[in-house]
């Protein structure tokens, strides 16, 4: 006898309430997702997250009040919330809040002129414990992180990587794919899974995304 998996709870974090009212109807409407609470404000979706915990939060950045990079930060810092994934809502425009929201615990970004389809397909892949770095984002993240070195924290130590697990992080950084990662590394993706799960291990990281964050901080990315 099969059993059908449980849906993807999803919160809606968006002020503006005809944006809000139009991802609700069209997660609403798709099978296997379902919204589970709505806020507009960055302090009401924290609020909600604890009280919901939703497997997806999906977040705007500008908010009234505290903003979603703040939001996603007491998201994903607090112990009854670590489970949750932050799907952040972005545009060009807000390229400078990339990094930020990557360091706070953000799961991936969506751009905001996203398809209904490729949304749908983002909210499954952050809830399914992936990152979603689209490429034009993460290329704009190292622009926007060699840019500006005065802004970079101390670099991290990478204590206890092996020089391979320093490559496949390395290429990670540089958004690669496992695909990809195993295409140039001329290893299996399977090894590949194993390696990035022992980065996700040694380096105490949530997700793919803070594996990015971690390349940057060790220098590992540099053009």
């Amino acid at each position: 006898m099969s059993h059908e998996a449980p849906p993807v709870r999803v919160l809606l974090a968006e002020d503006q309430v005809l944006v809000r009212d139009s991802f609700k109807l069209l997660i609403d409407s798709t099978p296997g997702v379902v919204t589970v609470g709505e806020a507009g404000t960055g302090a009401d979706a924290v609020v909600l997250a604890r009280r919901l915990r939703p497997d997806v939060v999906l977040m705007d950045v500008r908010m009234p009040g505290m903003d979603g990079i703040e939001a996603t930060g007491h998201i994903c810092a607090h112990p009854d919330t670590a489970g949750v994934h932050v799907l952040i809502l972005t545009t060009f425009d807000l390229d400078e809040y990339v990094y930020a929201a990557l360091r706070a615990g953000a799961s991936g970004f969506l751009l905001k002129s996203a398809t209904a389809a490729e949304l749908l397909a983002a909210i499954r892949v952050v809830a399914s414990g992936e990152a979603l770095l689209a490429p034009t984002v993460t290329r704009r993240l190292i622009t926007e992180f060699l840019r500006s070195p005065e802004r970079r924290p101390a670099a991290r130590a990478l204590d206890g990587i092996t020089p391979r697990e320093a490559e496949v992080l390395t290429l990670v950084g540089r958004g690669k794919s496992n695909a990809e990662i195993a295409e140039h590394l001329h290893l299996t993706v399977g090894t590949v899974k194993t390696h990035i799960g022992r980065l996700l291990m040694k380096l105490q990281a949530r997700d793919r995304a803070q594996l990015v964050i971690a390349a940057y901080e060790a220098g590992l990315v540099t053009r």
